[in-house]
């Protein structure tokens, strides 16, 4: 999101700091104010190098501290990579492994690799690291912005080295089919029938996150959340596809004012759903939200639980990305990367890692209007 953009789309929300200090405040936690994105026209598809340095802990005072919300801290990352077209990761796939992953980026790019563990299962950093452009039906890298902003990621079948995606652009809105194979991601082979309600989603506040759901009477359906449009109460805005039948909407409350960026779905039918939230008071915030199964059908208003919420206190940035997988013992092991919008200077691409036994997972949070922390 572009400077212009940001303030444009916190233009009158309450300030209790005046703009200069608050914007010194949001910078200080590491707020997306925006930079110029790279153009991918002249990708070479090929590796590149990521460094990672580990995060001491997830509480940026307590760095012992393990429990937060309903999540238990794995571990944490910071990324870099003297590649101008690493950063702006706004959707993630994560193997059954753990391991394989592939990532894309609101400037076009695609990157792929394995993530590598130490011996207490802490994430370490990439290996294998691959990276490309999106392309067009025709092959051609999307260079264009309007043509190249990614914003979510679903695997419909198969890993990171042989499947295939969905990924979801604004701007341009659109929902497009691609293969993953040994050179990397195929040009776009299809796009998927849209709402007519997607036809009132923002230029920037489309598509942000979309799933495929794993199991329960949804298995293999395809859910998506716009980022920024809403009823007439405010609730965010899904639909659910089902067979040949046009999407089919649903909403979910959403307490706080907060922006959908990423889902993931979960083995049992269910669905976690990543929030970010900025305001110059304040600084950047996130949150993990959980739809249980028997609350997601069309039509219906879901209060989904909060797993988790963090601001500025904790080592978070822009939240983008979200993916999950099943660790050894049955947790549910959740990993999020963040969108430093190719601000460098200011803001990182961190990579975070959680589990949440079974047992969490099952019992109620209390809605939205628990707080999570």
């Amino acid at each position: 999101m572009s400077v212009r953009e940001f303030v444009r789309s916190h233009r009158g929300r309450r300030l209790r700091l005046p703009a200069g200090v608050a914007l010194l405040v949001a910078i200080g936690a590491g707020v997306a104010l925006g930079s110029g994105k790279p153009s991918m026209a002249d990708v070479t598809t090929g590796p590149i190098t990521v460094e990672a340095r580990p995060l001491p802990g997830f509480d940026r005072v307590d760095r012992q501290q393990r429990r937060f919300g309903k999540l238990t801290w794995r571990g944490g990352l910071v990324l870099t990579s003297s590649s101008k077209y690493f950063g702006g990761w706004s959707g993630l796939s994560v193997d059954p492994d753990g391991k394989g992953f592939f990532a894309i980026s609101d400037a076009g790019a695609w990157m792929s690799g394995s993530l590598t563990y130490d011996a207490q299962g802490a994430p370490t950093g990439m290996a294998t690291t691959r990276l490309g452009a999106i392309q067009s039906k025709k092959g051609d890298p999307l260079s264009r912005k309007q043509d190249s902003d990614a914003e979510g990621l679903a695997l419909a079948e198969g890993n990171s080295e042989k499947g295939e995606v969905y990924i979801a652009f604004e701007r341009k809105h659109r929902i497009s089919r691609y293969a993953i194979g040994a050179d990397g991601l195929s040009p776009e082979q299809g796009k998927v029938t849209l709402p007519k309600s997607a036809r009132k989603m923002p230029s920037n506040g489309g598509f942000e996150a979309i799933s495929v759901m794993r199991g329960g009477r949804y298995k293999g359906k395809l859910v998506a959340f716009s980022e920024r449009l809403r009823d007439d109460d405010g609730n965010y805005v899904g639909w659910i596809w089902l067979g040949n039948e046009r999407p089919r909407k649903f909403f979910m409350t959403n307490d706080g004012d907060y922006d959908v960026t990423d889902a993931s779905p979960l083995p049992d039918g269910s669905l976690l759903v990543l929030e970010r939230r900025f305001r110059f008071s304040e600084g950047v915030s996130m949150r993990l939200r959980h739809i249980r199964p028997e609350q997601l059908r069309p039509g219906r208003l879901i209060d989904a639980d909060i797993l988790v919420a963090a601001d500025g206190a904790r080592e978070i940035d822009n939240m983008e990305g979200l993916a999950t997988h099943v660790g050894a013992g049955g947790e549910i092991v959740v990993t999020m990367i963040s969108d430093d919008n190719y601000n460098h200077a200011l803001q990182r691409t961190l990579l975070l890692q959680f589990a949440i036994s079974p047992e969490d997972l099952a019992a109620k949070q209390g809605g939205s209007k628990a707080d999570g922390h």
